[in-house]
């Protein structure tokens, strides 16, 4: 398993070592002593799939604190792009992202700490993804910001008239708002 620091050096990219022949395929997802030398202790509580069609974007999503929730994110089947926006005030990538191809070839994941919003779209037919987290999933904390915010500049690599977000996401606000607003701290 090699584990690499992105252009924001918290959110990490994890290649895992993939043994495959004509029969199929194996390989470690999460190994518990590499993933804490490499990231640091982190306890995963709960462990998230969800299917989409092409097209479909989910997020910008997260949970403010204390709430706030660590991701560890594959793809099973299909292409995603994945996006994770730093959203820890201080931070030298403060509004930056990290975006990413992960898909059921490559089997990448994508370790996202709390301090960011993330956010996810289905470059393929469809795809299974799947996530685990360090934190519960709590509806008074959860929180979004619009995907297609003029300030975050985000290649999401579809013709925007392909895009599908859920009514729940078309509500999500501006960037702007979270200027104003230190949830996370670098």
């Amino acid at each position: 398993m090699k584990i690499t620091a992105s252009e924001i050096p918290d959110v990490k990219i994890i290649e895992p070592q993939v043994y495959g022949d004509k029969r199929g395929y194996f390989f470690e997802s999460y190994r518990h002593e590499e993933f804490t030398r490499d990231i640091g202790p982190v306890f995963f509580v709960q462990e998230n799939e969800s299917y989409s069609i092409h097209g479909v974007l989910r997020g910008l999503h997260f949970q403010k604190p204390p709430m706030g929730q660590g991701k560890l994110i594959r793809v099973i089947r299909g292409e995603v792009l994945d996006v994770a926006v730093d959203i820890r005030h201080g931070s030298p990538w403060y509004g930056k992202h990290v975006a990413r191809k992960l898909n059921g070839e490559n089997k990448w994941q994508m370790w996202i700490p709390p301090g960011f919003a993330h956010g996810y779209v289905v470059l393929s037919d469809e795809a299974i993804f799947a996530y685990m987290c360090d934190n519960y999933y709590s509806r008074e904390h959860e929180a979004g910001i619009r995907y297609d915010d003029p300030v975050l500049k985000i290649d999401w690599l579809l013709d925007p008239a392909q895009i599908k977000i859920s009514e729940k996401d078309g509500r999500n606000e501006g960037f702007e708002k979270f200027l104003a607003e230190a949830f996370f701290q670098y």
